[in-house]
């Protein structure tokens, strides 16, 4: 196999599809291979059946986070955006694209290839006016940059696909799922969920109020600089302000941020080198994931690093619609001086690293993986996963949902 992207060729075991028979998207047909069993798929499966709690930093909920309350922001479009796209389907694939708000399925995903038959409708099999009327949900929920930023990830995919012949029938620009949840709404919960490689959006909406997450944002590789796909180029501003962040601390406080100066795997703990999720504590199925604090707090930083951090959180709460977004933004800023932040890796330029952001209402990470397609058993920068998950209980906008059943409905609390 010749090389493929900087000097790197692809896995053996991906030739032909490779042992986990990946076709048209899904791993096995929809049925996951024995053996082919991981810690992240084994907790994804569990995600079907394990209660919801929510990612905590000592496994207790911190109350009363997220109020139930009428914001400025106005989630109009997202209805009739999501009613628009529901009125371009026809009856078959109208009953595919809706499911239940109360259903646990709301609540399993995964950032590489399902091993269960999707629900929703998938993109690729759709007209390009349904297509557009589908984009048309997603952007409502998103700034130009959010949508901008999710259409790269999505062209990137298809650009993967360009380089490996045997996996171009799964890695493409249109294979993602987008499932409707519940009836969209001005005044009662509703949301939706795209799911697809490397590109995972889980939103709730309830009257003025919009949660977008778990989100998760990848590409490997994160970059093209020559070919069919030159100029395509995602997470810049994610790598560069994280950057100036660990920059500007003061030596001292760099020491207290940055937990390993190696992203090698040998001078790693086992549980930060798994291959499927390398670093990161907050993945699919880790809805109920317990994360101490780590790193150096922003109560204990000057002002710069501490306007660079705030510009790093802006980074990913942007992403959203610009008045939800600076609802998040101001909800970040009030928790502050509770707010954490960690580095692994070096933190010179063209180096790979990770990075997080914990407060009790925000969690961010972003890591630089080793190659899943692509054979480089090391991280590189051009292999890059985000995530974005919002703690305490409303990942999935569940507190919400919680709240708005036990107030206004006669059941007691939201399905979880």
């Amino acid at each position: 196999m010749g090389r493929l992207y900087h000097g790197y060729g692809l896995r053996p075991e991906w030739r032909g599809g490779g042992a986990l028979a990946l076709r048209d998207g899904l791993i096995g047909g929809g049925t996951l291979p024995q053996g082919a069993r991981s810690p992240m798929f084994a907790a994804i499966e569990e995600s079907f059946t394990q209660p919801f709690h929510g990612l905590t930093a000592d496994g207790r909920l911190v109350e009363g986070l997220f109020p139930l309350r009428e914001t400025p922001c106005d989630t109009r479009a997202a209805v009739d955006a999501a009613r628009s796209f529901l009125d371009h389907l026809d009856p078959e694939q109208r009953v595919a694209a809706v499911r239940p708000l109360e259903t646990a399925e709301r609540r399993v995903w995964t950032n590489a290839f399902a091993f269960w038959e999707p629900w929703g409708v998938c993109l690729e099999q759709l007209t390009p006016t349904q297509r557009e009327a589908a984009m048309g949900t997603v952007g409502a929920c998103l700034s130009s940059r959010g949508l901008a930023l999710t259409r790269t990830v999505m062209r990137l995919n298809e650009a993967l696909g360009e380089l490996i012949d045997a996996l171009r029938d799964s890695l493409r620009e249109w294979m993602y799922w987008l499932t409707i949840f519940g009836t969209p709404s001005p005044t009662e919960p509703w949301g939706w969920q795209l799911m697809g490689h490397h590109l995972i959006y889980n939103c709730l909406i309830r009257g003025s109020q919009m949660v977008l997450t778990p989100a998760f944002l990848g590409a490997e590789p994160s970059r093209h600089d020559e070919g069919p796909y030159a100029g395509l180029w995602a997470f810049e501003e994610e790598q560069d302000r994280a950057l100036a962040v660990v920059r500007a601390l003061t030596p001292a406080q760099r020491e207290r941020a940055i937990l390993y100066p190696s992203m090698l795997s040998a001078e790693l703990p086992p549980r930060l080198t798994s291959r499927d999720e390398g670093r990161h504590r907050g993945g699919a199925g880790r809805d109920n994931a317990v994360v101490p604090y780590e790193g150096i707090p922003a109560v204990e930083l000057s002002e710069t690093p501490r306007r660079a951090l705030l510009a790093l959180v802006e980074t990913y709460v942007g992403r959203l619609a610009e008045d939800h977004a600076a609802e998040k933004m101001a909800e970040v800023d009030r928790h502050l001086g509770a707010t954490y932040f960690c580095w692994i890796g070096p933190h010179e330029e063209g180096k790979p690293f990770y990075y997080k952001v914990h407060s009790p209402v925000l969690w961010i990470e972003f890591d630089n993986h080793p190659g899943i397609f692509l054979d480089n058993d090391e991280p590189e920068p051009f292999h890059i996963h985000t995530i974005v998950r919002t703690p305490n209980g409303n990942d999935y906008g569940m507190d919400l949902l919680r709240q708005h059943y036990e107030r206004f409905h006669t059941r007691t609390a939201a399905p979880r």
